[in-house]
């Protein structure tokens, strides 16, 4: 169990690593929003590779950005009957949620969506909108995104695992502290 730990270890530090780039990614999605908005208002000039570099920095963001979260633990879930449970329930409910139907998901959106990364590599497809961008590397985002949260769930298997082996504490209350 203990090298299962360390590729849990690993793979969190690859979500954590995109998780912040993903953060500096929304400060510069705003600044060139900003940047456009002036640009349009000040000089009557638009373009659409502005428009769409946003629309592609915000898609990785998401995308990107969803493992960080999971590994963070600050994902949407119904805390309804999910905060009344024990903690040795939480941890068997999140290790059936991620067999079930995180796992499941996130491998088959990421199957389906690499021979659409390929297809347009081959194509070498670029928007339809005057000026637009290449759109390869955001189809790219799209795979890699749900493989690291697939990668990101399975780390999150092993720890949970753990914990209901008494190999490592977890908490699945996250309550993020106050600043």
């Amino acid at each position: 169990m203990s090298s299962l730990l360390a590729v849990s270890r690993g793979i969190d530090r690859v979500s954590e690593a995109v998780g912040k780039f993903s953060g500096y990614l929304v400060l510069a999605c705003c600044l060139v929003s900003a940047g456009n908005a002036m640009i349009r208002y000040a000089f009557n000039y638009s373009s659409n590779a502005w428009l769409e570099i946003q629309w592609y920095m915000f898609g990785f963001v998401v995308l990107m950005g969803a493992s960080h979260t999971l590994r963070c633990n600050e994902h949407v879930r119904v805390d309804l009957v999910y905060g009344a449970l024990s903690e040795r329930k939480r941890l068997w409910v999140d290790v059936i949620g991620i067999i079930v139907f995180l796992l499941p998901a996130c491998l088959y959106l990421a199957w389906l969506s690499w021979p659409v990364f390929v297809l347009s590599v081959r194509e070498m497809e670029i928007s339809s909108n005057a000026g637009g961008l290449i759109r390869w590397p955001i189809k790219l985002v799209i795979f890699a995104g749900f493989a690291l949260l697939a990668l990101q769930g399975i780390s999150e298997l092993i720890k949970r695992i753990a914990g209901l082996m008494g190999i490592i504490d977890i908490d699945t209350k996250y309550e993020k502290p106050l600043q």
